[in-house]
């Protein structure tokens, strides 16, 4: 089951992560990546969303990792959060030519977070999506969109991703007003509401029940509970989940993924 379900956190770098909350005491930053990869099996890469990282830093993160970790990799809000998406296929050629090929197999979903503030607009989004390249060399892209709108939760927008295979990030957050339907390679889960007062920031019932929601997308079915556009899809081909645990009471992110992957491992 873990093969097919990849659990995670957003970023290595936290201060309330260090001094025994995650990271040992003592434990050099320089060697963060290094310890939380080994924990969970998937890590979202937040710092290329504010800026161009170099191929070399890319190549670092890829080798500071075991073989079978995955990075997904947030695409730059210069791009993902302009006025008009329609004209940013050039800057969406140099992000992808930019050096994430340096990651090699570790390269998973490419996340495009639109404006919070910016409504569904058909044109201008699928002109935007047919810019999106499918390939890098020999390697198939997966990218996902994280909506915020709730504009988007209507029918033409799941026909327009369905028909570019774009998926759209799922979330638990109340906020963003999110639907569970696929349209894209993977199955791409943020789990937000990581609360303080629990040491695994979810209850036990609460991360097994996401147990079965993400084990049932990766058998390749459908969670029913979830709020939908369109009925379920029927049972299809297994499926990649990822299942980053992202913001909330973010110092008990660490012990939710790992928790959840115990669960997963149980399966």
């Amino acid at each position: 089951m873990t093969a097919r379900v990849r659990v995670g956190i957003g970023g290595w770098t936290y201060e309330d992560w260090r001094g025994g909350a995650f990271y040992p005491a003592g434990w050099p930053q320089a060697r963060e990546l290094e310890y939380a990869s080994q924990r969970v099996t998937t890590i979202e890469i937040n710092s290329t969303f504010y800026g161009p990282q170099k191929p070399a830093t890319f190549a670092k993160w890829r080798d500071q990792t075991p073989d079978d970790f995955v990075f997904s990799v947030k695409a730059p809000k210069l791009i993902s959060q302009r006025r008009t998406l329609a004209d940013a296929g050039a800057a969406v050629e140099r992000f992808i030519g930019g050096g994430i090929e340096e990651l090699g197999d570790k390269l998973g979903p490419i996340v495009w977070q639109l404006a919070p503030g910016r409504p569904f607009d058909a044109d201008d989004l699928g002109a935007f999506l047919a810019q999106l390249p499918q390939r890098l060399g020999a390697r198939e892209l997966h990218h996902v969109l994280d909506l915020q709108h709730a504009s988007f939760q209507c029918a033409e927008y799941l026909e327009l991703v369905r028909r570019h295979r774009v998926g759209s990030v799922f979330t638990d957050s109340a906020k963003h007003g999110t639907f569970a339907d696929l349209s894209g390679g993977v199955v791409y889960l943020q789990l937000r509401n990581t609360r303080a007062e629990l040491p695994q920031g979810y209850t036990e019932d609460e991360l097994r029940q996401w147990a079965e929601r993400a084990a049932a997308w990766a058998a390749g079915g459908e969670p029913a509970d979830l709020p939908h556009l369109a009925p379920p899809s029927p049972p299809g081909t297994p499926r990649a989940v990822h299942v980053l645990f992202i913001n909330g009471a973010k110092e008990r992110n660490p012990a939710a993924a790992m928790a959840l992957r115990q669960l997963l491992d149980a399966r």
